[in-house]
């Protein structure tokens, strides 16, 4: 198997079509919706959660069979029914037009796969294992999320925020990169954490 390109990408405008919604397309809508992408649902029947999003205006809702033609404009295909004839017919139509496609569950099918993801505010910190164990990443998601604790949302906010004030000062470009490394240092973010309020004993964040 070829090496994977790990990337984040922005979809916000893009239209991204989803084939399928049961239980396993809600999950995969759901962390769609955040990325502000124009989602297209494809399937006979929905959930009610789905019907929901679709009434909020959050998705485009069409429900239907698939027709090749609901392919047409996307920029990204996540494909999660249960029916394998079906998925495999999506998938080619999607090779075809050299449109990035994910058949939920079937490994030989996915042109990308879904990430575990600890997400910290702007951080998010990916694991994947190429689609050969999504069980061992979740695991590995779970030991991150204890190292890495809510208070980094905090930290990486307020980070962004010094570095744009540190890139429009006068300060040479090496003294800024130097800063600017410092600033993002475990005993920084210990400092911002002893800083905050207490709570029972614990630190607010």
């Amino acid at each position: 198997m070829p090496t994977l390109f790990p990337m984040f990408v922005k979809l916000k405008g893009r239209r991204v079509l989803v084939v399928g919604a049961g239980a396993v397309g809600e999950q995969k809508i759901r962390g769609l919706l955040d990325t502000e992408a124009r989602i297209h649902v494809v399937a006979r029947k929905a959930t009610a959660e789905i019907e929901g999003w679709a009434k909020e205006r959050r998705i485009t809702l069409s429900q239907r069979a698939f027709a090749k033609s609901d392919l047409q404009g996307s920029s990204l295909v996540v494909v999660a029914t249960s029916s394998p004839k079906l998925n495999q017919r999506v998938f080619r139509e999607a090779q075809r037009r050299r449109i990035l496609c994910n058949v939920v569950d079937v490994p030989e099918q996915c042109d990308f796969y879904y990430p575990a993801v600890v997400r910290r505010g702007d951080l998010q910190i990916a694991i994947s294992t190429s689609g050969q164990s999504p069980s061992l990443a979740q695991q590995i998601r779970q030991r991150l999320e204890s190292e890495f604790g809510p208070g980094y949302a905090d930290w990486v906010a307020e980070l962004g925020e010094t570095r744009r004030r540190i890139l429009a000062s006068p300060l040479a470009t090496e003294e800024k990169r130097e800063l600017l490394h410092s600033l993002a240092s475990p005993q920084v973010f210990e400092a911002m954490l002893s800083a905050q309020p207490k709570t029972n004993g614990r630190s607010a964040v």
